[in-house]
């Protein structure tokens, strides 16, 4: 307000309204220096452990680099990589499966069940992964569409396919007696490569492509960031979950066809504890837990850790039941630093 003296020996008086137009400027913050090793461990912490251990694994033993040692390295665990691919998807969509174990086995032994009976090496792969679809589909639905968690649901479809495979073996070791079902994991393809490695890589390839490049990726996505928003954009939430779980269960099948054509045998604790596998290697690759983000790159990165550490346990000669603590100990520090980069991210 600004007062004045008039001409005439008034006072004029004339308000002075302060701008109602303000510019706000942002500022731009660099994230400070613990954040920002936080941000680089999470994104490349696993590439840089993998290829020290490469490296430490290369002086440590002779045998390491050998060819033959590497392939063994990369067929043994084609099995593990593909069911953590698929697990990646349904993690990132905002799901749990602990039943790909259960049905790894109860897929495998109807595979081999319908081979000894007919002969056909086709139409029991067939079997095996209509199996591990119809399993899948049973699961996502529960979840999804009986609104159950996907921990109990899981865990309860677990025990119920386990105890099928059980009922099915009646407890006794089924042999495959189509000898040439082997050659799916032991005839060499492209340069020594056998066939599960191929396989292993050609899933991989076909899960990052689904995430990066097509609208069910970003659907799986966003319905892992905020399934309520995802919802109100026209997505089917229910949809997107329950074919996660459908590719959970057709890869657990191949994982078993991968398996079973190495030792043409099954029986009914076939696949127990793959999946806890399958899952650190997921969490290690930084897949949060939660929902939302991850990437099928870093889930191979972390299935190669866990196969150079195993690779190593074997070639020193060191007890391998320290090996299932060390894995239990890096779930647990994977799931503290996805939580830890969570809350340091909402409270940004």
């Amino acid at each position: 307000m600004v007062v004045k003296n008039s001409d005439n020996g008034g006072i004029s008086v004339r308000v002075e309204h302060p701008p109602t137009d303000t510019i706000s400027i942002p500022l731009q913050t660099r994230p400070r220096g613990g954040a920002l090793v936080l941000d680089l461990l999470r994104e490349y912490g696993i590439v840089a452990a993998t290829v020290v251990l490469f490296v430490v694994m290369a002086f440590a033993s002779d045998a390491f680099l050998t060819p033959g040692n590497l392939l063994n390295i990369l067929s043994q665990n084609a099995a593990v990589g593909i069911i953590a691919c698929a697990m990646t998807l349904t993690l990132i969509a905002g799901g749990f499966d602990l039943s790909l174990g259960a049905i790894f086995g109860v897929a495998t032994i109807s595979t081999s069940l319908v081979m000894n009976a007919t002969g056909s090496i086709a139409l029991g792969v067939l079997t095996g992964l209509g199996v591990g679809f119809l399993a899948g589909l049973l699961n996502g639905a529960i979840v999804t569409y009986g609104r159950i968690n996907f921990f109990v649901a899981t865990l309860a479809m677990s025990l119920i396919y386990r105890g099928l495979a059980y009922v099915i073996t009646g407890g006794f070791i089924v042999v495959v007696t189509a000898q040439a079902f082997s050659s799916l994991s032991r005839a060499p393809l492209f340069l020594g490569v056998r066939a599960p490695v191929i396989i292993f890589i050609v899933f991989a390839l076909v899960c990052g492509f689904i995430l990066k490049f097509t609208v069910f990726g970003r659907h799986i996505f966003a319905v892992g960031s905020n399934d309520y928003a995802a919802r109100l954009s026209g997505v089917n939430v229910s949809m997107v979950r329950t074919w996660t779980y459908v590719i959970g269960g057709v890869a657990a099948a191949m994982a078993g066809l991968i398996t079973m054509s190495r030792t043409l045998s099954v029986d009914a604790q076939a696949g127990l504890g793959i999946e806890f596998d399958a899952i650190a290697a997921v969490l290690v690759g930084g897949t949060s837990l939660m929902g939302g983000s991850g990437a099928i790159w870093r889930t191979v990165v972390g299935v190669m850790l866990f196969a150079l550490i195993n690779n190593g346990f074997n070639l020193l000669g060191l007890d391998p039941l320290y090996n299932k603590i060390f894995v239990g100990a890096v779930i647990i520090l994977a799931v503290a630093l996805d939580v830890w980069g969570r809350k340091r991210s909402s409270a940004a």
